[in-house]
């Protein structure tokens, strides 16, 4: 009986080892079925990653697949006229625009390419009959430059007008620049009256290529065969043999159909001016004409080029432009977005090829330690690649945890987050001896956060920081640099990506907008207004599709195909060095009320409030009635003055002393404050020229009101003067006035009764 179990377990052991290999087995095979399968299925690509743009196309393509050059090197002109250079010596570097009104969009444009240089302009209605203002003062001439908006608004000049316009340019080397953009009444050809220049209008065309022969060139290149049409239908071409005439862009006109090319090489096309220089062989005025708005991209090129030969290159930059990419937020990226080993090599290698074009061209990586290693594994390990090449790379700090400086109001605190990043990057061996910083979200840089710049200089040593904010993140042409506590603050850019922008396809209105922003657009034109430039990306837009290779890769390519530009790289440090021998009159900032700008507001202090602030000034130097003034204001009682100083009795000195380093927050408490400009720069009585310095920063109802009681004052002071005092004053304000009459009527504004009964009544000689 024993053996019989004994038997049957046996049996059942048996029987539960096969049991356990049959399943082993089945397993086995399914894995092998379910692999087969998986193999031989159809593969899921990933979407490639866009190449950037290549070498400069100089070819085009005809009939048979033959590659031959579509423009001869007879078909344009290689006449060296001896051009007369322009000498503007005797004249302000100011230009002078001629708009249609003052919301004219070509108006715009100009104005934006001249405010973005930095150059000096005025802008005027321009006048049918009458009303040209003053050219010329004691000999000297106001105007460097004159710009028409509409070139017809020159042409048709009364006699008188353009008698005096073109003598005023003869005699002091001035240059005019106009456009002509044609509309559906616009004849479709005519005479330029007065010229011996004829136009013909409403015409597309195709193929654009640079005359190489054109003196005016100097940041534009002289490229190959750009194909394709040229944007919108209403061109304008001119015609001449006269010799003062050298085409500046040429193009085709448009085929009736796009494949409609030649079919032999033998076969050319005409070739049609859209910009005519005018070397002044004619009448001794050297012009540039547009066929066209600013609209297209390489207009704009031109347009910069005409300025600079036109005014002799005072009014010109230089050819080298300063380039520094910043990478923010190492680490900080969520999964998903953040950079795999694959993307890590692929910046070393973007950065080898961008160091043959750009010298010493590197990335600029900023890092917040307390987000390493938390990413994916893959993502994790691009983080380690990171640090092994951490030499190749430039490295600067952002807060150890990403956070906002301007909400902590305390050194101690800010100093001890950054001690966290720098004892990270000591660990990991992150070159920590750049200089340079940058907060998250640009928080406490500008409006200043005082806390933020003592932390920074006792943690860090910082001496160089960058902000898009200063003093406001729009338009972007008004960024500037500025000097606070030692550390110098540059002005950042923004390059069309950000935190989200990582797929080509989806990039925001659609992949073409990127391209067009690279290839003569904002991007593109940031570069070329612009000596030094910052650039704001981030670690998303590095991996995934790459945009930020892509974008940069592309960005030089384009800039070296059409322009001279010298593109270099330059640690922060010896950038904010160069960018304050460019712009030395930047060093001091000028303090914006941070209430009137909702960004600004955002990253103030919350320990600061707009309640502090006063709610009008009065500004004026000595001797010119301020204290009268502020003496009527006291008798108000809803007028609360500054508090009086036994020094400087009712004048603050806010401007002139050392509370304006203190920055704006620390400005009088007071709901009214008198100050004092004690500057030689002011000129006593010549109101108009400072009030058009002022009307580039504040809007004119900032200080209307204040204005008419102010001048009113001014010259009640000046009327009550012995006579002969009073018949010399009229004199010697006789060009302020009329320029003040004529700033007034621009704006729309009613002309003081006392600037009538001056200008009524004075004798002009």
């Amino acid at each position: 009986m024993a053996g019989v179990r004994k038997l049957a377990r046996v049996v059942r052991h048996q029987g539960l080892h096969r049991l356990i290999f049959a399943l082993i087995l089945f397993c086995l095979l399914s894995m092998a079925y379910l692999a087969y399968h998986v193999s031989a299925g159809p593969k899921i690509k990933e979407a490639p990653v866009p190449l950037p743009l290549g070498d400069c196309v100089a070819t085009s393509v005809v009939g048979g697949g033959q590659r031959t050059p579509l423009f001869l090197p007879s078909q344009v002109s290689q006449r060296r006229h001896s051009a007369r250079t322009a000498d503007t010596s005797r004249t302000e570097p100011v230009v002078l625009l001629f708009v249609e009104s003052i919301y004219s969009q070509l108006g715009q444009e100009i104005v934006a390419i001249l405010e973005s240089s930095r150059f000096h302009y005025r802008t005027e209605i321009a006048p049918g009959k009458g009303d040209m203002p003053p050219l010329a003062w004691r000999g000297r001439g106001r105007y460097t430059l004159i710009v028409y908006e509409n070139l017809l608004k020159y042409v048709n000049l009364d006699s008188w007008n353009r008698q005096l316009l073109d003598k005023y340019c003869q005699d002091y080397g001035v240059g005019i620049i106009g456009f002509y953009r044609a509309n559906e009444n616009s004849p479709s050809s005519a005479q330029l009256r007065g010229f011996p220049l004829f136009l013909r209008s409403n015409l597309p065309l195709w193929d654009y290529k640079v005359n190489p022969a054109a003196p005016l060139l100097y940041i534009t290149k002289p490229n190959e065969l750009e194909p394709g049409p040229l944007p919108a239908d209403n061109w304008t071409i001119f015609l001449s043999n006269h010799s003062t005439y050298e085409p500046v862009l040429l193009a085709s006109p448009r085929p009736a159909e796009p494949n409609q090319l030649p079919t032999h090489s033998h076969q050319q096309r005409a070739l049609l001016a859209t910009v005519m220089q005018d070397l002044g062989l004619h009448d001794g005025i050297q012009r540039v004409f547009f066929g066209g708005s600013l609209s297209f991209w390489l207009h704009k090129l031109l347009f910069v080029d005409a300025v600079g030969y036109l005014t002799g290159r005072r009014l010109s930059l230089s050819l080298d432009r300063f380039l520094l990419v910043d990478v923010d937020d190492i680490f900080v990226g969520k999964e998903g977005t953040r950079m795999k080993v694959a993307d890590v090599e692929a910046l070393l290698h973007t950065q080898n090829k961008l160091r043959s074009l750009v010298p010493n061209f590197t990335f600029n990586l900023g890092f917040s330690g307390k987000f390493f290693h938390t990413g994916t594994d893959e993502e994790d390990e691009g983080d380690d690649t990171l640090l092994r090449h951490r030499q190749e790379f430039w490295w600067f700090p952002h807060m150890w945890s990403h956070m906002q400086p301007h909400l902590f109001h305390n050194v101690s605190v800010l100093a001890e987050q950054m001690r966290l990043n720098r004892q990270f990057a000591q660990e990991h061996g992150i070159p920590t001896d750049m200089g340079y910083a940058v907060a998250p979200h640009h928080s406490g840089v500008y409006p200043v956060h005082s806390q933020l710049y003592e932390a920074w200089k006792s943690v860090w040593v910082i001496k160089v920081t960058s902000t898009e904010e200063y003093p406001h993140l729009r338009p972007a042409r008004y960024r500037r640099g500025f000097i606070h506590n030692g550390i110098q603050v540059l002005p950042r850019q923004t390059c069309g990506l950000f935190t989200h922008t990582i797929f080509y396809k989806d990039y925001p209105g659609g992949p073409q907008e990127l391209d067009k922003s690279i290839r003569g657009g904002e991007l593109f034109l940031t570069v070329l207004l612009n000596p030094v430039s910052i650039f704001m990306t981030h670690l998303s837009n590095y991996g995934n599709d790459r945009l930020g290779l892509y974008t940069f890769e592309s960005l030089v390519r384009f800039v070296q195909c059409w322009t001279h530009l010298r593109l270099q790289t330059l640690p922060p440090v010896r950038l904010a060095q160069k960018y304050f021998q460019i712009f030395p009159d930047e060093r001091d900032p000028l303090w914006q009320n941070p209430c009137h700008d909702k960004r600004h507001k955002d990253i103030w202090s919350k320990e600061k409030t707009c309640d502090r602030l006063p709610k009008f000034l009065v500004i004026g130097p000595q001797k010119t009635g301020t204290t009268a003034l502020h003496s009527f204001l006291g008798l108000h009682p809803a007028i609360t003055s500054s508090f009086p100083s036994p020094i400087t009795f009712e004048e603050v000195q806010f401007f002139s002393g050392p509370n304006y380093q203190r920055v704006i927050s620390a400005g009088p408490s007071s709901p009214a404050a008198l100050l004092s400009l004690h500057r030689p720069a002011w000129r006593p009585g010549a109101y108009s020229s400072h009030l058009e310095r002022w009307l580039h920063h504040y809007q004119p109802t900032d200080f209307w009101n204040f204005l008419h009681y102010y001048l009113l004052l001014i010259v009640v002071l000046i009327m009550v003067m012995f006579h002969p005092s009073r018949v010399f004053l009229s004199g010697y304000y006789r060009e302020q006035n009329v320029e003040l009459l004529r700033m007034l009527k621009r704006l729309g504004q009613p002309l003081p009764i006392w600037l009538r009964d001056e200008l009524h009544n004075a004798s002009w000689s």
